[in-house]
């Protein structure tokens, strides 16, 4: 428990740290006027970007003086929050269905999308020196309970070589309503029709009997760090900051592949140019073609209100939106995230002006 809490200390500490962004010159996309002074924003929601939107807050209120205070409440607390109003923005990695965007309260939602992350499966066998590799299927029976020990031989079939120990596999997952749920369970319902026809696809699922569940991403880790034989599932962020081992997962083209900047950006390289000015940007990109793209990658969004009721906070947040998208893509490839494409950044913008402000 000891080591545990230590290693979530550092992650708080190594997301919240980082120099100020320094100012560019002549960005048209950037606020024109500081923010600071003005009335505090408040989000809740994903912790899937948490790291990155705990860098972002503190460079921007170091740039503007702006206070945004964000909690990681996860995707579900997002959305709901978001519908009812209590928050001025919600984060979340999965889109909102038709049926959420119907029922919040205060008019249209934007997907505001701003950043490219991965889900990793991490893992804690002593005596593996080595990264695993786990074909889908695997990986999807393994979260079946299908596969229940190590050295299972679908398991060591990609392992040539490996000393899989004979030890019970005990699988944890999110207890919360979570973003990093849908994105994970919807690469395994795109992989496993067995997967497809049972759990499915959610923020939350019903999980086989003798699981462990986690609450937040941290959560997660802190279970599978904690417990000899475990397997779970987080954000690649809270992996690398918890030094657990990630398996490299088959892609589409059959290849064996790490979450990196690079094979998370390969995810979505087609993606861009499909996209048009009615994109909503409720966009899936699990299991994306490409010989070298890491198969459960995926966008997470901001969700606003397309009309700002309060004008002066409907200003700053999207000032604030506007600086992310720009500016503040230069802090993702650090805490393990891929920027935008550079059309996805220009069409947000221009999603950005049609936010209603005030009377507008």
């Amino acid at each position: 428990m000891k080591s545990t809490a230590l290693a979530l200390l550092a992650l708080t500490a190594a997301v919240a740290c980082g120099k100020a962004a320094d100012k560019p010159a002549g960005d048209s996309s950037q606020p024109a006027t500081a923010s600071g002074g003005g009335t505090d924003l408040t989000g809740a929601g994903a912790s899937f970007p948490y790291p990155l939107y705990s860098k972002w807050t503190s460079a921007y209120m170091a740039k503007t003086g702006q206070r945004i205070n964000y909690q990681p409440s996860g995707s579900g607390a997002g959305v709901k929050q978001l519908s009812e109003g209590t928050v001025d923005f919600g984060g979340s990695d999965s889109p909102m269905t038709d049926e959420e965007l119907a029922a919040a309260k205060h008019g249209p939602v934007l997907h505001i999308p701003t950043t490219i992350g991965a889900v990793v499966v991490i893992y804690n066998v002593p005596g593996i020196t080595q990264p695993l590799r786990m074909r889908p299927d695997v990986v999807a029976d393994i979260f079946l309970r299908k596969i229940t020990k190590w050295n299972d031989p679908r398991i060591a079939a990609a392992n040539v070589g490996v000393a899989l120990p004979a030890r019970d596999i005990l699988v944890a997952h999110r207890s919360d309503g979570s973003g990093t749920t849908y994105v994970f369970t919807d690469y395994l319902s795109k992989v496993s029709p067995a997967w497809a026809a049972g759990p499915g696809r959610g923020k939350a699922v019903s999980w086989p009997a003798g699981t462990l569940g986690g609450r937040a991403n941290e959560g997660v880790a802190a279970q599978v760090q904690q417990t000899e034989g475990a397997v779970g599932y987080v954000e690649l962020a809270y992996a690398t900051q918890t030094r657990l081992p990630v398996a490299l997962i088959a892609n589409a083209a059959g290849n064996f592949i790490a979450p990196t900047v690079e094979s998370i950006t390969a995810a979505a390289a087609g993606v861009a140019d499909t996209l048009s000015a009615t994109t909503d940007y409720r966009i899936s990109i699990v299991n994306a073609p490409g010989v070298t793209a890491y198969p459960i990658s995926s966008f997470t969004w901001v969700l606003i209100y397309q009309r700002q009721a309060d004008a002066a906070k409907g200003r700053q947040l999207v000032d604030f939106l506007k600086w992310a998208v720009t500016e503040g893509q230069q802090y993702s490839g650090a805490l393990h995230y891929a920027p935008l494409p550079q059309k996805i950044v220009e069409g947000v913008q221009t999603k950005l002006a049609t936010v209603k402000i005030g009377g507008t």
